[in-house]
């Protein structure tokens, strides 16, 4: 174990996505479990490692529109652990006054987060759940650290894959979407298939059974698509990770088999 604190309603024995994403980026807040199942992960989709970092990358990228794009205020649900080039890293780095808002149901990132930030008063770290979107945008803090009435860059960076129900799922981002101010933004990164066979596929979704997230449910370009129903997607549209505005002084990751990962930006311009 590579923690030296570990909150008591943690069970080090059932593997964390977050701590999963935590390993892969290289990080040291994760279990033997964790360690394990990333393991595992990579054995079945060998391009695990490299998606992770693609979609970091994506975060920075997407926040630095937002910003550029007069945004000041920021809602992350599904943060997962503090690692480099957070949201408010960019944010603030870009504009001193931005405000930033980090949601997660793990013990750990929640504890983490809030011992990393607790001289940051911009940056408050609170505990939600992606699956109750309205308890999520009804918390006082919440309010209190977001001005709804003006806009927000709301970022749900790979964790809609983990709502297997496809309704569900555009209802929680229709719930938050309708709470948004004109001139708001919404990211979204999401797994698909990418090139695996039916039986990898099946075996990673055994795996993510195993997890405290319950399940992963890769979802199609056209699937992913509908997410942005109500937004209008900034070019250059829903693409793969890294065809997303690359930056010319950071390479691509070699391409390596495994799953797919969709990503885009959406503006809300007018009710």
């Amino acid at each position: 174990m590579h923690m030296k604190h570990v909150p008591v309603e943690i069970d080090p024995n059932v593997p964390s996505v977050a701590r999963i994403y935590d390993y892969l980026l290289g990080g040291k807040d994760n279990f033997v479990s964790d360690r394990a199942a990333a393991e595992k992960l990579i054995e079945l989709t060998p391009n695990a490692r490299e998606g992770v970092r693609s979609n970091r990358r994506f975060l920075r990228r997407a926040v630095r529109f937002m910003t550029e794009a007069g945004i000041r205020q920021f809602l992350d649900i599904g943060a997962g652990l503090p690692t480099q080039e957070n949201v408010h890293q960019v944010a603030l780095g870009l504009a001193p006054e931005s405000r930033v808002v980090y949601i997660d149901n793990d013990p750990i990132v929640l504890t983490h987060g809030r011992a990393l930030l607790a001289d940051n008063g911009q940056t408050i770290v609170l505990d939600g759940d992606l699956r109750e979107p309205s308890a999520v945008l009804d918390d006082p803090q919440v309010n209190a650290h977001i001005d709804f009435d003006r806009p927000v860059g709301l970022l749900l960076l790979a964790v809609l894959h983990f709502v297997p129900d496809d309704d569900m799922a555009e209802r929680i981002v229709t719930t938050l979407r309708d709470r948004l101010a004109p001139g708001s933004a919404v990211a979204i990164s999401h797994l698909s298939f990418g090139d695996l066979p039916e039986d990898k596929v099946a075996e990673g979704r055994a795996l993510y059974n195993r997890t405290s997230a319950g399940s992963a449910t890769p979802r199609s370009r056209e699937e992913i698509t509908r997410f942005f129903d109500g937004f209008e997607l900034v070019e250059p549209g829903l693409v793969s990770t890294d065809d997303w505005r690359p930056e010319a002084d950071h390479p691509r990751l070699p391409q390596l088999p495994g799953v797919d990962g969709y990503v885009g930006v959406g503006l809300l311009r007018r009710r």
